[in-house]
């Protein structure tokens, strides 16, 4: 008996899943107060039809919708502040974060700066320094995701690149977790096969990351299990038929899951792939599936046997760690995901820089084996040269 892919979910906030939910925005917005929101999106997105439908519901429900879409792919703190101008001069009241990773990372940094008298850079993920926010001032989040893998829409937290350090900063608040979130895979039909699978990536890589890390969070390591199911299940049926409704759901699920269970923390994948982003202008999910194998080499010795587990319960061919990592590498392959980094426009030219900033970057500390710059500059040697044990 198959299981109809529809569902009102409220862990961890208000969420609506299923094929054509996209007609609820107008509710998802009344729900939060809004009376005349502000979408963002990326320049991609914005003039394809989704758009103009989801603005014209609004529009007829009574919601004047504006429209904002100069967001880099790694968004800018100068996207923030155009964004913030634009909600500002158009009296908005909420925010409607429309698209992909891009789209989430720079609402969220609008939400979070309508508000504020401090620089965005202020409010980075280090000790209490969201507490230095107005709560009050954040505007409300509706999140509608296009793409299959940030799982931002779950998370309370945007990534911006400052453009004076070229660096990549995680501002948090609990209030920019959205309070409504429409989860709807006909949105992501048309995503190309190139960045479904990138996306794709990266829902595991946060999944993945989640179970290795070695903080105790029994409830996040359960769902990174099970996300990591659906990833093994059903990225390879979306990436080989965009149309597949059931698989593009369960996707959207597997990207929602990885990021709930990254609350146990994430490690190296993203500590390199945060500083490669900015300096480099990769795309975050492409970069993560490629240094994946690099880094699960680097942890063998602290998650050995994690990956023998991990290995009966995705029911993999091959036992053991070396059939955790034959999966990722076998998967890579049929995504077409490169090997390399130099493959992806990386060189080692900046590569002392970049394992410095690797080693400060807030996902280093929950990674299994310790990381200094020697460690980060191991692992990105070996990315370079497509070098594995």
């Amino acid at each position: 008996m198959s299981i109809k892919l529809t569902g009102n979910w409220s862990y961890p906030t208000a969420m609506r899943f299923g094929a054509g939910r996209i007609a609820e925005l107008p509710d998802a917005c009344k729900a939060l107060g809004m009376a005349r929101p502000l979408l963002v999106t990326d320049p991609g997105l914005a003039g394809l039809p989704m758009i103009a439908a989801a603005l014209a519901r609004n529009s007829d429900a009574g919601l004047p919708t504006g429209l904002f879409s100069e967001v880099r792919g790694n968004p800018v703190g100068a996207n923030v502040d155009a964004g913030v101008a634009v909600y500002r001069a158009g009296g908005h009241d909420g925010m409607i974060a429309f698209g992909g990773g891009s789209a989430m990372d720079a609402a969220k940094g609008i939400a979070l700066m309508v508000g504020q008298d401090r620089p965005i850079w202020d409010f980075e993920d280090i000790d209490d320094n969201w507490t230095r926010a107005k709560a009050d001032a954040i505007a409300p989040i509706v999140a509608v995701p296009t793409t299959a893998g940030t799982g931002s829409e779950v998370g309370r937290a945007g990534v911006i690149v400052n453009e004076a350090t070229h660096t990549k900063v995680i501002v948090f608040h609990p209030r920019l977790l959205p309070g409504q979130v429409i989860l709807d895979p006909e949105l992501t039909v048309g995503l190309p096969r190139h960045v479904t699978a990138a996306t794709g990536m990266d829902a595991l890589a946060h999944n993945l990351e989640a179970f290795c890390a070695p903080t105790f969070h029994p409830m996040g390591e359960g769902i990174a299990v099970e996300g990591m199911r659906l990833v093994k299940e059903f990225l390879p049926r979306a990436v080989a038929d965009g149309t597949d409704i059931e698989a593009r759901g369960n996707m959207m699920a597997a990207a929602s899951m990885g990021a709930v269970a990254f609350q146990k923390g994430l490690g190296a994948i993203h500590s390199l792939s945060h500083p490669l982003g900015a300096v480099y202008d990769t795309h975050h999910g492409l970069t993560n599936a490629v240094v994946m194998p690099y880094v699960l080499d680097f942890n063998r010795p602290a998650i050995e046997e994690k990956c023998a587990r991990l290995a009966r319960w995705l029911d993999l061919p091959e036992p053991g760690f070396d059939g955790v990592r034959r999966w990722v590498l076998d998967l890579r392959a049929e995504l077409g995901i490169p090997h390399t980094l130099a493959e992806i426009g990386v060189d080692d030219r900046r590569i002392d820089e970049i394992a410095a900033m690797a080693t400060t970057d807030p996902s280093a500390g929950t990674n299994p084996v310790p990381l200094d710059d020697a460690g980060h500059r191991a692992m990105l040697e070996a990315a370079l040269a497509g070098h594995l044990a």
